[in-house]
């Protein structure tokens, strides 16, 4: 599906449609209990998918829908639609960080932080998620892919326990 978005210069709207049925799907568990049934056979799942979908999305999306079902993977549809954003998201240059406080961040302080990621990765541009957990205490602990820089003073006074226990007198 990725290799046919840039094939066809369509990864833009692909990257827009996949998102938005990736909500639908997660807003409608039925619907994946329903692809899911052992006791419903694969033709009656196909004939659900095209009467559900068919004119509502790309072609280019049913047909991927339809293989996923027809190969009996529905229940990694989530997985799969991840991975295809992944993709597009590395393939456009655009990082993802989740960025977590113990208090929430003013807006200027969420800018510098994107300039900053921005400034010291290679990305074009950042997809900024921020939380907060007061169990950090302080600083904060940043995450882009499955790299972490961890300044949270939690993290800091664990360390300094840890050492403080090696200390033999």
């Amino acid at each position: 599906m990725f290799e046919l978005a840039i094939e066809e210069n369509k990864v833009d709207e692909l990257l827009e449609e996949i998102e938005q049925f990736k909500a639908v799907l997660d807003d409608n568990d039925e619907f994946g209990k329903l692809m899911t049934h052992p006791k419903i056979n694969k033709e009656e799942k196909l004939k659900v998918v095209n009467e559900v979908f068919k004119g509502r999305i790309s072609d280019e999306l049913l047909g991927f829908v339809t293989i996923v079902v027809a190969k009996d993977r529905y229940q990694d549809m989530d997985a799969i639609l991840e991975y295809f954003l992944t993709e597009v998201k590395k393939y456009k240059g655009i990082g993802v960080a989740t960025v977590t406080t113990a208090v929430p961040l003013r807006e200027e302080q969420c800018k510098k932080i994107e300039q900053k990621l921005l400034d010291t990765t290679d990305y074009k541009s950042m997809e900024m998620h921020y939380k907060e957990d007061a169990a950090l205490i302080g600083g904060m602990v940043i995450r882009i892919g499955d790299r972490v820089v961890d300044s949270s003073i939690s993290t800091k006074l664990n360390e300094l326990q840890k050492s403080l226990l090696k200390v033999q007198i």
